[in-house]
């Protein structure tokens, strides 16, 4: 028998969940076919009755299996019988050396992002259940704080708003409410594979737990959410170490770093990483990092990972993507206006003679012995004007120059010639 402190109705959720949404704002409804996601459907168009809204359905069909072709059919029944226009994704699933189950995830929201719009909010149908075999697999893992949060309620994603309405409630009242309101619905035989890890939590090890804790699902749910609570808390104080770190996730103050407890110090260097779209290190690479934080001031650190590194210079830890190697020779003709994209990136500076005269720049990366005549300090050498401005040493290299024929104009976002204007943006 299952026993439920959670007084709010699944109408209530329904009703609560679209009223959030701005007016006119049309809602997607991830459609799968099965269980949660045809109840799901049935239970927005009821809501949009109450609380208008244009409701739409996303099926993407991964074509992995032959049941694959009768769940379209079935979720083109189901929008027909309540009035929903039903647009149809069909994915490759390409593995790439991954599980097929975050390959088919990986294809199945590149569908979301391809059809629906900046803006708009896409419901997903995952429940309770499948919460508590998140967290149970996260736990299995070894995962922190972030993993065991599990699946957020609501989230941006990509521009969009992704919102899983149902994650209060268990399979089973689901299941009540889909009988009772006559949904069909078509049952995935590929969940039945307890080969899957999922798969084998949802078949063997939850229902073993629930006939001793009947409330288990939603405990370990209710369990998710607070570790999703203390994980927001945990980047709020991650953000006030980065703005007391100088505010610049691509450099921290290593002065402030090194005052930190170490588990400060750790959630501070994943949560830079994680604001700079970088991997964050492994444990055993964190680790030596820290080690070498303390090393005396000339030496070098440099500790890499896959898609990130860390380097110290001048006080400071830079945080970055792992440098690739530059063409030798290349160059570029140039107008002076900003936009040009280069082997390093755009160029953002604009650069135009003092008396506008026309003429044709030429960009090209910094060798070694350029000197630039700069205006009111005379001719100064190119290393020691990025020494000066602070450029560290393994991105001098890779530093534009602009050249008017054979004389050097600018050193670009550094310094600029007399007679030139350089002016960033």
């Amino acid at each position: 028998m299952e026993h439920r402190h959670n007084t709010v109705s699944l109408h209530s959720a329904i009703d609560d969940a679209l009223v959030a949404i701005p007016p006119g704002r049309p809602v997607w409804v991830a459609l799968s076919g099965g269980l949660d996601s045809c109840l799901l459907l049935t239970l927005a168009v009821q809501a949009a009755r109450r609380h208008p809204h244009p409701i739409y359905a996303l099926h993407v069909n991964h074509g992995l299996q032959a049941a694959a072709a009768d769940f379209e059919r079935r979720c083109r029944v189901l929008c027909d019988r309540l009035g929903v226009p039903l647009y149809v994704e069909r994915v490759r699933v390409d593995r790439q050396g991954r599980g097929m189950e975050a390959a088919a995830r990986e294809a199945r929201y590149a569908a979301f992002a391809q059809r629906v719009g900046v803006g708009d909010t896409l419901w997903l149908a995952q429940h309770a259940d499948d919460q508590a075999e998140t967290l149970l697999l996260a736990a299995l893992r070894g995962s922190g704080v972030r993993g065991l949060a599990g699946m957020p309620a609501q989230r941006a994603w990509a521009g969009r708003y992704l919102v899983r309405p149902l994650l209060a409630f268990t399979r089973a009242e689901l299941e009540r409410e889909a009988k009772a309101l006559g949904v069909v619905w078509a049952d995935d035989p590929s969940n039945e594979d307890v080969a899957i890890s999922r798969n084998y939590l949802r078949h063997d090890i939850i229902p073993r737990l629930a006939a001793r804790w009947p409330e288990a699902p939603l405990s370990l749910a209710r369990s998710a959410t607070l570790a999703s609570e203390a994980d927001a808390l945990l980047d709020d104080l991650a953000a006030l170490d980065l703005e007391m770190a100088g505010g610049n996730a691509d450099r921290l103050a290593l002065d402030h770093i090194v005052s930190l407890s170490p588990s400060r110090q750790r959630l501070l260097i994943r949560y830079a990483c994680q604001r700079l779209g970088l991997p964050t290190p492994p444990a055993s690479r964190l680790a030596t990092l820290l080690e070498q934080l303390s090393a005396r001031e000339d030496a070098r650190v440099n500790v890499d990972w896959v898609g990130g590194e860390a380097r110290r210079w001048r006080g400071a830890l830079y945080l970055q993507a792992p440098r690739v190697a530059l063409p030798a020779n290349w160059h570029a003709d140039w107008t002076g206006q900003p936009g040009l994209q280069t082997p390093a990136g755009p160029v953002e500076v604009s650069l135009v003679p003092s008396d506008a005269r026309p003429c044709r720049l030429r960009l090209t990366w910094r060798k070694g012995g350029e000197a630039l005549r700069v205006a009111g300090r005379g001719r100064r050498d190119v290393k020691r004007l990025l020494q000066e401005a602070g450029i560290p040493p393994w991105q001098r290299d890779r530093q534009l120059l602009a050249w008017d024929g054979d004389t050097l104009v600018a050193v670009l976002g550094v310094a600029v010639a007399e007679g030139w204007e350089m002016v960033a943006g």
